[in-house]
């Protein structure tokens, strides 16, 4: 609870069950993000936990429309959204295809789920876009990150897409926001222009083995 006593009130987690457990035990004004791999059938329980502010996660329509779907009746504040986006193109990540300048323009992917978050998904706000870069990449010193080259460039090619589109119930003043840097990391991914990092092993030291 000391980061809590200093005035942290964000707070993620890489497990569902884990998150609700602690939901329910820890102080109510915590904004919960959920940072693990999203499966579909947890968006009913993510979504069912008052104090969750945001889901990092989202990689497909199938999953936004559930999380959307969810919601409590009674909850009034949208569940923000980061969609996450594969940079590496390592088969063992998760994440939809990142967009380029030079993207053609049927590589719509990326775009696709946006527009469905914005336009079916009206319980849901589409804030950012997330990754979870190579080891390599991330442990590389003194080295510019491709994959947080990559992820900026996606957020720049998405917003110009979006502007298009028109409407401005996405991201903060017309931009989104990148989450983007864990422990090894995040400090150069805050220099690249990362709002959220996501640090638990430099504050909180190693997780233990789950039983």
């Amino acid at each position: 609870m000391a980061c809590y006593e200093l005035g942290q009130r964000d707070f993620g987690e890489n497990y569902a069950g884990e998150l609700t457990e602690k939901a329910e035990k820890l102080p109510k004004d915590i904004r919960w993000h959920f940072i693990g791999g999203l499966q579909s059938n947890k968006c009913k329980p993510l979504a069912a936990i008052p104090n969750i502010w945001a889901v990092q996660t989202v990689d497909s329509i199938k999953k936004a429309t559930a999380l959307n779907k969810s919601l409590p009746e009674d909850r009034t504040d949208p569940l923000h959204i980061y969609l996450q986006v594969n940079t590496s193109g390592e088969d063992s990540k998760s994440g939809v295809a990142p967009l380029t300048h030079s993207s053609p323009s049927s590589s719509k992917e990326l775009e696709e789920l946006a527009t469905h978050v914005i336009n079916e998904c009206p319980r849901l706000k589409l804030l950012g876009l997330m990754t979870i870069g190579s080891f390599e990449a991330s442990t590389e010193a003194g080295a510019e990150n491709p994959d947080f080259r990559l992820l900026i460039e996606s957020k720049e090619v998405l917003e110009e897409r979006l502007g298009v589109a028109g409407g401005d119930h996405w991201g903060v003043g017309g931009k989104l926001e990148l989450s983007m840097g864990m422990s090894a990391d995040f400090e150069q991914a805050i220099k690249a222009g990362s709002g959220s990092v996501r640090v638990g092993t430099g504050i909180f030291g190693s997780r233990p083995p789950r039983g």
